[in-house]
């Protein structure tokens, strides 16, 4: 349990952090992500608790958390035009915690998570085909 918490209290201040910084937020690499991530578990000295077990069981939570922005408001409009900024702006929180745990998960795991989802969306499209346009 303290594990977990002590992973989960690790992604939401790698977030904070995030937000102090004037760099472009869009521009950032999964790779760039990854060395920051890296670096504040060293820092703290918090590599021991990001075995796979404990970053995946961590960000399962975390999904859990975005679960519930969605809960009981039906379908969702594209762009969030009925959600105030302050749900909108939590949805981004809890969407970064689910990919940070995402990229430490893949890292502790030896996957190159940029290379992987690019060959699987390549393998996706052999799988499903794009329909043929008549003329």
């Amino acid at each position: 349990m303290e594990e977990a918490k002590k992973a989960t209290t690790t992604m939401e201040e790698v977030r904070g952090e995030e937000r102090k910084e004037t760099a472009p937020a869009s521009d950032v690499s999964l790779k760039e992500l990854s060395k920051k991530l890296d670096d504040f578990a060293k820092e703290r000295d918090w590599e021991m608790h990001h075995a796979p077990r404990n970053l995946l069981l961590a960000m399962i939570a975390e999904v859990g958390e975005l679960s519930e922005l969605f809960m009981w408001k039906g379908e969702v409009t594209k762009g969030l035009k009925d959600w105030t900024e302050a749900e909108k702006e939590h949805l981004g929180e809890e969407l970064s915690d689910v990919l940070l745990y995402l990229i430490r998960l893949s890292d502790m795991c030896g996957v190159d998570l940029g290379d992987a989802a690019t060959r699987k969306i390549v393998k996706n499209a052999v799988k499903y085909p794009a329909p043929s346009k008549s003329t």
